[in-house]
């Protein structure tokens, strides 16, 4: 499936400045990503470090690319010199190798703090206490800029309970006003994200189609 550029520019007019798209290209081909940047399109969503690297090498310069993978530890230095900003921070070592990067590469890396609000256990994440005791280490951390949390809500058909799961997101980042960005929100439930309170959503298979499925 090519681009949909009509539900491209319907989420545009949607988002209206509310909250910032991150079109979801893993596993899409660079025409699919070039299509939506031509449109103006320039923040870009990858799971894959291999990818996200393959595709930097080629896209134009100016794209923001966004890690939104859960990330290893020892392959932070391979997006460290341009990522722009990373999703899923959820644990001290994480944090330990980012902030040695970012000291290496001369730069501070924009992170969010992924916090665990989903029923299911497959999911990754900080709990309240977690993020309470990472937000007291923050100063071990100068080449990091804390930037806000990030959290995925079950895959359910529970609307209730998916509002409920960003609903105490939203709560907890409401505790800490040093946070600009709370992204929450997919192609399935961003509607419910950004009435809670989301401004950043992460939207792929609207715009790109079904995703194929690849080994990180």
């Amino acid at each position: 499936m090519a681009v949909n550029i009509e539900k491209y520019k319907e989420l545009i007019n949607k988002l209206n400045g509310k909250a910032t798209l991150i079109a979801v290209s893993k596993t899409k081909p660079i025409g699919d990503i070039q299509t939506l940047y031509d449109l103006g399109q320039r923040d870009f969503g990858e799971n894959y470090v291999q990818e996200l690297v393959d595709k930097e090498a080629i896209l134009p310069k100016d794209i923001r690319w966004h890690f939104i993978g859960h990330l290893q530890s020892n392959k932070v230095k391979f997006i460290a010199p341009f990522v722009h900003l990373i999703h899923g921070v959820d644990s001290m070592s994480l944090l330990k190798e980012i902030n040695k990067e970012g000291v290496k590469n001369k730069k501070k890396i924009d992170c969010l703090l992924q916090m665990y609000i989903a029923s299911e256990e497959t999911k990754f994440g900080l709990n309240a206490e977690e993020l309470t005791e990472v937000m007291t280490k923050f100063d071990q951390f100068k080449n990091i800029e804390f930037k806000g949390l990030m959290g995925m809500a079950s895959f359910s058909d529970d609307l209730n309970l998916v509002r409920n799961e960003f609903s105490s997101l939203r709560l907890l980042y409401s505790k800490h006003s040093q946070f600009s960005i709370l992204s929450m929100g997919m192609s399935g439930d961003y509607k419910i994200a950004m009435e809670e309170g989301s401004n950043m959503v992460r939207i792929g298979s609207l715009l790109f189609g079904e995703r194929i499925y690849l080994k990180p």
